[in-house]
């Protein structure tokens, strides 16, 4: 029996494609031209049969030749411009009015019987054992013919003897498409060769487009296997493979491939370099997208969650491609226009390059760049005219989306969007409109430069209404949000409405651990290493303020102050500059980058000084860049603004784009405020050092940027200062594989809001009616809404300011109860506003979702938007004087390299969006000692008194207080010419013996290190603020 050997692998093989509209026969390998790389009966029997007008003229002009003169012209053709080429376009003769069609594809539009008829005749072939070398008898194991032409072939192993890489090994080692000092082979050259290799085994499939010898790159071509690599058991029994040649390789979807999915890249000289085959997600994903959006019509809405290095690029390709073309039953266009948001640079031409390539079609793929003087006069043009498809960056699309909007609901126009996992800064009209849509947490973020993505764009623009029927969403993102599962995941049972056994989920996946196991993306947690910063602070001595402050408010305040701390700041960037050196520097051959986040525009300009101070005294050679978005204000460090262009940040930017001078090896370390967490590529970024809290999405979004793959990249670094390792696996994990939702938001948090804003009485219905009658009522001027509105926001000003005063008179007074009921209006008038701010967020995003049907809440909806930018409650924040705040200790310890397993426990689902509102905290009341001690309580274990501060702030600065040399020269030089005073130096070193016995540990180690003494000296000078204190000193 040979039942385990490779022959019954491809009997099986065959014989499934011989009864399912393929040619085989088992000795045909005999038919086959080596030299010419054709199955030449093929070609003549495709010919006579499809063109017999163009065999008749070949055969009157040729005679018998002509077999001869028409199989050496398409070699020659193929060799000249690629078989990919060939087969779409054909071939010119002498002799032929006509080119000569060397395949049929099915058209968009299929109602030309003739071409229907023509696409019917193609000749699809498999050939056993093909001998295809002019050097020697090797075979190939299968070759794939189209009329003649051999598109692919394929190396057979079964696991019972060898294994997939045997296969691999054989292409690699054994199949070179060029052998040394020998011509090329036609069959396996490129791209004049077969497009395709596939290496198969019963349980993989792999595929290569370009043979090059050791060094031919192998790509997966799996199903996947429940979110993980391979592929799962066959249903239907048999080879987990079997997809391969009985879906695959079926007539109707391998022609398919062939005509509209493959891609040849060209370079810059317009040479071949690159053919795409489709990996199978990208292939799965967009075959049911386009089946999917033709059976259910205009305005579905379709979520893609496809992991980074998942080609994304492409799938969008792809995608836009297909819907632009699609037609129903009736031979109807589904789509007027395809539009496709993006901010990658590289989309635009790809799109342009794969559509011209398909159709040989110039200008049916517009731009919208924003660059002319009307976005929406370009839009309108491209959109209303014959444009197929529309691409725009992020900051165009909400003219865009508000463009296909009106367009679908004033002339039933139908459109596709595309939205691309983008990420970019907001200004103006869209940034208004986000904040609707925003957490609080996400908007704060956003206003202090932070980024937005395509999917908060779309949350915010799209509405349901009737217009909307005629537009279909396609969303793809690696790191679906809880809004945008709910807004664009697909319920299981489409007829039953959204609940918790019925949760909407993506329409199609490709995970990230599927994408890490392929070796597509790296895992960025293997050496992810966390730090813990303990610290004490003290009072300055007797002139403690006694003034009671906002517990949480001081805390936060104080805790800035500490990330803000210039010996806070420099501790860090010696462990980020040496672990760099250390550990990242040396990869890549040198050429390994890294990133540095930090959590506010403020402490980039911080560390971005330090860090050059850092590398210039110790004389490294590593370049460093930061980027954040506008201007920052630090008087500490400048008297001028800051921006990325300041010379003092980025002297040798020069006005290039960030993300190509990052390229170039003049840098080595990007410094990052809210920028470039989302959306940037980089592949040689193999560290990153976190000094931000990240947490769920954020922390997904922002680490993955080490994950992109490149030649040699094994190894990522990942060193954290701010973020608990637990939190930031069970993050990952997360997305893992499918992102799945705990629950569905309840749609009746609404109606509960709408109640609680009606029973604190400061409106009544006859109001609301009033300024919605105004809404909609055609020529209203706004002196009329302003009069609807003032006798409200009138009342609830005057109660608040009425309040304010009670509060101050009852304070005055020491009434402690009147001053309880006045805190209490007090509370309740912000907390209203804040509850009609909450109403809108959660109507706008849940009315999306489910159809309320009631006036009453959209009437609400309107006179709150209306309503709110009108009141301006003043909060009065109690402020917190840092000034007499000192650092004393400071321990900044690593935890070791922390084991991070992603396939282990449970997977957290997204928590559905909660009912905000809420109550006014009475904040807790403490004495700024009181905090100090509370900050001091939480690192208590971890410090010892060789970590004292206080040996700069007390022992060292205190004995050099009293140097009446220093005195002089701190009153009659500029603190730079005092700082490099050669009796500093000496009085330093002074008062470190002075000190030795008290505190032997830390006066060791800087009698024994310049580097040390030059530490002390940096923070005497800087946070010790010894130069000021030695003026101080100067008698009246």
């Amino acid at each position: 029996m040979s039942l385990h050997h490779e022959i019954s692998f491809e009997t099986e093989i065959c014989g499934h494609l011989a009864a399912n509209g393929w040619l085989y026969s088992e000795g045909d390998a005999k038919d086959y031209d080596r030299p010419r790389a054709l199955f030449p009966a093929d070609v003549i029997t495709w010919v006579q049969d499809t063109q017999p007008k163009a065999w008749e003229a070949l055969t009157k002009n040729h005679g018998t030749q002509a077999t001869e003169i028409l199989l050496q012209r398409l070699r020659d053709s193929i060799d000249q411009r690629g078989t990919l080429a060939i087969l779409r376009h054909g071939i010119e003769m002498m002799g032929l009015r006509e080119s000569l069609a060397l395949a049929q594809f099915k058209p968009a539009l299929a109602m030309n019987p003739d071409i229907l008829a023509k696409y019917a005749a193609n000749r699809l072939r498999i050939v056993r054992q093909v001998r295809y070398s002019l050097h020697n008898e090797n075979s190939i194991d299968l070759v794939l013919f189209l009329n003649g032409i051999p598109v692919a072939t394929c190396e057979l192993k079964t696991d019972f003897t060898q294994s997939i890489e045997d296969a691999i090994d054989q292409y690699r080692f054994d199949r070179h498409p060029k052998p040394k000092g020998q011509s090329a082979e036609p069959l396996l050259s490129f791209p004049n060769g077969a497009l395709v290799h596939f290496a198969v085994s019963n349980l993989e499939v792999r595929t290569a487009t370009k043979l090059a010898g050791p060094a031919t790159k192998f790509l997966p071509f799996n199903q996947g296997d429940h979110g993980a690599a391979g592929n799962p058991v066959n249903e239907k029994g048999g080879h987990r493979t079997a997809y391969l040649w009985e879906d695959v390789w079926a007539r109707e979807s391998w022609l398919e491939i062939l005509g509209r999915y493959l891609v040849a890249q060209k370079d810059s000289k317009k040479q071949i370099n690159t053919i795409i085959f489709p990996r199978f997600h990208q292939l799965d994903a967009t075959r049911k997208l386009a089946a999917a959006v033709l059976n259910e019509g205009p305005g579905g809405k379709y979520l893609i969650q496809h992991s980074a290095g998942s080609g994304k690029t492409n799938s969008i390709a792809w995608s836009a491609h297909f819907l632009a073309d699609l037609h129903n039953a009736q031979h109807e266009k589904l789509f007027d226009s395809v539009l496709v948001v993006s901010d990658r640079n590289v989309i635009d031409s790809q799109l342009q390059e794969a559509i011209f390539d398909f159709e040989r079609t110039a200008g049916v793929v517009a731009t919208i760049t924003g660059e002319s003087a009307s976005k929406s006069g370009e839009l309108a043009k491209a959109l209303s005219g014959n444009k197929k498809i529309v691409v725009c960056t992020i900051q165009t699309f909400p003219f865009a989306l508000k463009a296909v909007q009106e367009l679908a609901g004033a002339q039933g126009k139908h459109f596709a969007v595309i939205a691309d996992e983008a990420h970019s800064s907001q200004t103006g009209e869209a940034a208004a409109k986000l904040k609707a849509v925003l957490s609080a947490e996400e908007f704060k973020e956003f206003e202090d430069g932070g980024e937005i993505s395509t999917e908060d764009i779309l949350a915010t623009q799209m509405a349901v209404r009737a217009s909307e029927q005629g537009i279909t969403y396609v969303a793809f993102t690696a790191t679906p949000k809880t809004k945008t599962l709910e807004l664009f995941g697909r319920r299981p049972n489409p007829d039953l409405p959204v609940s918790a056994n019925n949760l909407p989920a993506p329409f199609h996946v490709y995970s990230m651990r599927q994408a890490i196991e392929e070796g597509f993306i790296l895992d960025v947690l293997q050496n992810y290493t966390p730090y813990k910063l303990a610290f004490k602070l003290a009072h300055n001595g007797k002139e403690m303020n006694e003034k009671e402050v906002e517990r949480s408010e001081a805390m936060k305040h104080i805790m800035r102050w500490v990330k803000l701390h210039p010996y806070n700041i420099s501790q860090k960037v010696q462990i980020v500059v040496e672990h760099f050196r250390e550990n990242v520097a040396p990869l890549l051959d040198g050429q390994a980058k890294a990133m540095v986040v930090v959590g506010s525009r403020l402490e980039a300009v911080r560390w971005k000084l330090a860090i050059e101070k850092y590398i210039q005294d110790q004389n490294y050679n590593i370049g460093t860049l930061v980027a954040f978005s506008g201007e920052v204000n630090d008087r500490e460090s400048g008297s001028e603004p800051f921006t990325e262009n300041s010379p003092i940040l980025n002297p040798n930017l020069r006005g290039r784009d960030m993300r190509e001078a990052f390229k170039t090896e003049d840098y080595q370390i990007l410094l990052v405020a809210n920028k470039f967490q989302t959306g940037f590529d980089q592949p040689l970024l193999c560290g990153m050092y976190v000094d931000k809290r990240l947490a769920g999405i954020q922390a997904v979004q922002t680490l993955s940027r080490l994950n992109r793959a490149y030649p040699g990249k094994d190894t990522t670094y990942v060193v954290d200062f701010a973020n608990d390792g637990e939190e930031i696996l069970a993050a990952f994990k997360t997305y893992h594989t499918t992102a799945e939702l705990e629950n569905i938001t309840d749609p009746n948090l609404v109606f509960d809001l709408r109640m609680k804003l009606d029973a604190a009485g400061y409106y009544d219905d006859f109001e609301v009616d009033r300024v919605v009658a105004l809404e909609f009522k055609e020529n209203a001027k706004q002196g009329e809404l302003f009069a609807a509105l003032e006798p409200v926001a009138s009342r609830l000003l005057y109660r608040y300011k009425t309040a304010r005063e009670q509060l101050k008179i009852a304070k005055d007074r020491n009434n402690s109860q009147d001053a309880e009921e006045a805190q209490n209006e007090l509370n309740a008038l912000i907390l209203f506003k804040r509850d009609m701010g909450t109403f809108q967020r959660m109507y706008a995003f849940l009315s999306q979702i489910f159809d309320y049907g009631n006036t009453a809440i959209e009437k609400r909806s309107i006179f709150y938007k209306r309503l709110l930018p009108l009141l301006e409650f003043d909060r009065e924040r109690e402020g917190i004087d840092l000034s007499k705040i000192i650092l004393t200790h400071h321990n900044l310890k690593s935890r070791g390299k922390q084991p991070m397993p992603l396939t282990d426990g449970e997977a957290p689902k997204l928590k559905p969006l909660g009912p905000g509102g809420g109550e006014v905290q009475e904040k807790e009341k403490a004495l700024i000692a009181e905090i100090i001690a509370k900050v001091n309580d939480l690192f208590e274990g971890d410090l010892t008194d060789d970590d004292r501060l206080v040996y700069v702030n007390n022992v060292l600065k205190g004995k050099l207080l009293e140097s009446e040399i220093l005195i002089q020269q701190a009153i009659n030089n500029t603190k730079e010419q005092f700082s490099n005073s050669p009796d500093l130096s000496k009085e330093i070193m002074n008062a470190i013996m002075d000190a030795l016995a008290a505190h032997s540990t830390m006066s060791r180690q800087a009698l024994d290190s310049e580097r040390v003494r030059s530490g002390l000296k940096d923070i005497l000078l800087g946070p010790a603020k010894l130069y000021e204190a030695l003026r101080e000193r100067q008698q009246p």
